[in-house]
């Protein structure tokens, strides 16, 4: 069985946050899997997605200094930055982290790790809402 759901996510600012409550939320409203593939597409090209520590929010502070340091607004070469000087950071910063994630289901929940949560990075300082396509497969 396919099935597909779209969340809308509200507008954030610029930085990591967990949006793992969301996503369960999405899929309890979707028919139940046994056992299955739940895979996350951000449809956008300047915020991404990924998986990692869940409790202690240092982690996504930690995460947000490293890629400003890593991918730095003031580098003279971007050439793409017509919609400012976040816009190609944003982009490569996206490239870097991918947009989508493939996870497991099990008995119609999440099958995360102990302290694994989704994050969205939003990497735009007025990045606006975000849309995420669910895409459920299992049986």
């Amino acid at each position: 069985m396919w099935q597909q759901h779209m969340l809308q996510l509200r507008s954030r600012q610029r930085g990591f946050h967990l949006i793992t409550d969301e996503v369960a939320s999405a899929l309890a409203h979707m028919p139940m899997v046994t056992v299955g593939l739940l895979h996350l597409q951000l449809q956008h090209t300047s915020a991404s997605l990924t998986l990692n520590e869940n409790a202690d929010p240092t982690v996504r502070q930690d995460f947000e200094a490293w890629f400003n340091h890593a991918v730095s607004e003031d580098t003279r070469y971007f050439r793409h930055t017509y919609e400012g000087p976040d816009d190609m950071p944003a982009h490569l910063k996206s490239s870097l982290l991918g947009t989508s994630l493939m996870l497991p289901i099990s008995h119609g929940r999440l099958a995360l790790g102990t302290w694994q949560g989704i994050y969205l990075g939003e990497h735009r300082d007025h990045g606006g809402g975000r849309k995420l396509l669910l895409t459920l497969q299992g049986e």
